[in-house]
């Protein structure tokens, strides 16, 4: 009898285990067992150079998947890749893409699919385009305030996601608007409260979750507090840790202890705390004793594009900004273009995991961490399918429940910032049609005037650009009495300032940050919108004409 229950366990056990060159790892992807044996199980079984793999996340250019990333994912079996916009402006080629790509990576030794990320922050930043929703954004659930709002944004958002193959979101944005004259960030923000961004962002990383997608919050510790982009450059933030602790690193830690999965590390330097003019994606201070020691994280880190002068121009290249990056705690090393196979950054890592033990443990612990977030969540019934079902694109992109939804949400995130009825001396908003004589719609979007033509089907229309006057702009404003004005940015300033000595009855329509309205107190009337989404534009006119109430706030 004992002899025949041994016989069971190791029949059990070598149906759990393939036994290769005595080393033990699982035959299957969906083997069952919880995802941190299995992950550690995978890791021991592979080389150095396997488990490097694991680590790299690569994009490409162009709408079809070019031999290089290819030859990445055939040959090394990567972790990871990245949808850029400039990938994505055909939704079922990319879905076809997906699928091919995921095809490649599921047929190597260990049957793993790859992580496949986007930036789907809703509003702003787009980068899958074609059918998908666009949305009113994080800055617009600020404005509303409701954690429902988020939820439900992530989810339909990640529905969407979902329906193309792909199941990691660089969002939610928790940076918070703290510099106002920041054109990065902006919009992308719920708002200046670090508190309310926490509890939104939670909420939406749950959106995602339950839609399958694994969320990414980003930019750690906070790209809100500078005017640079670290595209371009590296932004020095005069925070001090005091400082960041009670302010950008509160929605990261309501995020860690609502389990976040995936972490996005920030080019940003921080000169008065302890990493000093490191980076802090670069920085083990950052990453291993304040993140994963002081709030306890426990996902994965992420950095941003390591090509991007950030962090490049700090470690003097890009190979020893990758190897810089995994010591310092980063799971996944991303990359927005295809390097050679053989390039600099593969063989610089691969002879550092030769040469340098600690190298060698930490891409080793990092691949770890990629395995257990692959087995968490890229399988069971409520993974994101490896391969898209083209049939059903057309019905599910874009999302016919979060059309309405966003809709709504468009309506209830719209700002009276000045000339409202309530508090207003002499109220310009509502403005009904009789009451608004002649108009002139100003503004530099096709829906802005689409929509404002049907709110006010006689108006006339001015297209404002940089190559343009504003001298023509103010003789066509004489013969109005109502302008409109569409403001997203500070171009638009002087035709609006064009309009003060003509007292005319004038009306901001702010359109992404509100901040430019301060540019223009003598305005009569104000309202803000936060996307130029064509929900907002409906959401805005519906509001000035007072067929809704605006109960938005500026967040």
């Amino acid at each position: 009898m004992k002899l025949r229950c041994l016989s069971a366990l190791v029949i059990t056990v070598m149906l759990f285990f393939n036994i290769t060159a005595g080393k033990l790892y699982p035959q299957s992807f969906t083997d069952p067992g919880t995802p941190e044996e299995l992950a550690a199980a995978m890791e021991k079984a592979m080389s150095d150079e396997q488990a490097l793999a694991q680590t790299f996340m690569l994009g490409w250019v162009g709408a079809e998947p070019s031999p290089l990333i290819i030859d990445w994912i055939r040959d090394r079996n990567i972790g990871g890749i990245k949808i850029f916009g400039w990938n994505t402006e055909d939704t079922r080629r990319l879905a076809e893409t997906v699928g091919s790509l995921q095809r490649l990576s599921l047929g190597g030794q260990f049957g793993l699919p790859l992580l496949v990320a986007t930036d789907q922050e809703g509003g702003w930043i787009r980068h899958v385009k074609g059918s998908t929703s666009e949305t009113p954004g994080n800055m617009a659930i600020g404005a509303s305030g409701y954690p429902r709002d988020a939820y439900l944004s992530g989810y339909y958002i990640g529905k969407e996601l979902a329906a193309l193959g792909i199941n990691m979101n660089f969002a939610p944005t928790v940076d918070l608007f703290t510099n106002r004259d920041s054109v990065l960030i902006g919009p992308r923000a719920f708002g200046s409260d670090p508190v309310r961004a926490g509890i939104l962002g939670a909420a939406f990383m749950k959106g995602q979750l339950a839609a399958g997608v694994i969320p990414t919050a980003k930019h750690y510790p906070g790209h809100g507090d500078t005017d640079l982009d670290s595209h371009g450059v590296l932004p020095q933030i005069s925070a001090s840790f005091e400082v960041l602790w009670d302010r950008e690193l509160v929605p990261y830690r309501i995020l860690a202890r609502e389990g976040l999965p995936a972490l996005m590390s920030g080019h940003l330097a921080f000169p008065n705390t302890q990493a000093a003019d490191v980076p802090a994606s670069l920085s083990s201070w950052f990453l291993n004793d304040v993140l994963r020691g002081k709030i306890g994280y426990r996902g994965i880190i992420i950095t941003d594009d390591l090509m991007m002068n950030g962090a490049t121009t700090w470690a003097g290249s890009l190979s020893r900004a990758a190897q810089q990056a995994l010591l310092a705690g980063n799971d996944i090393v991303m990359l927005s273009k295809t390097p050679n196979l053989w390039d600099p950054v593969w063989t610089f890592l691969v002879n550092s995991m030769r040469d340098d033990p600690e190298f060698r443990r930490r891409v080793r612990d990092a691949c770890r961490r990629v395995l257990t977030v692959k087995f968490e969540y890229l399988r069971g019934e409520k993974k994101v399918p490896y391969i898209p079902d083209l049939a059903k694109l057309e019905t599910e992109l874009p999302n016919p429940e979060g059309a309405a939804f966003f809709l709504d949400l468009a309506a209830r995130s719209v700002t009276v910032v000045k000339g409202g009825a309530v508090g207003a001396a002499a109220p310009v908003i509502p403005l009904k049609v009789e009451n608004a004589g002649r108009v002139l719609l100003a503004g530099q979007y096709e829906d802005f005037f689409t929509l404002g033509k049907a709110a006010y089907p006689q108006a006339a229309s001015y297209w404002y650009s940089s190559s343009r006057g504003t001298a023509d702009f103010a003789a066509m404003a004489r013969n109005a009495d109502t302008v409109i004005f569409c403001l997203s940015d500070a171009g638009g300033l002087p035709f609006l300032r064009a309009l003060e000595p003509l007292k005319k009855r004038v009306i901001v329509f702010s359109v992404l940050s509100p901040v430019y309205l301060e540019s223009v107190p003598w305005a009569d009337g104000a309202i803000a919108v936060y996307s130029y989404a064509r929900e907002s534009f409906a959401a805005g006119f519906s509001a000035i004409l007072g067929r809704i109430p605006a109960g938005g706030r500026l967040p």
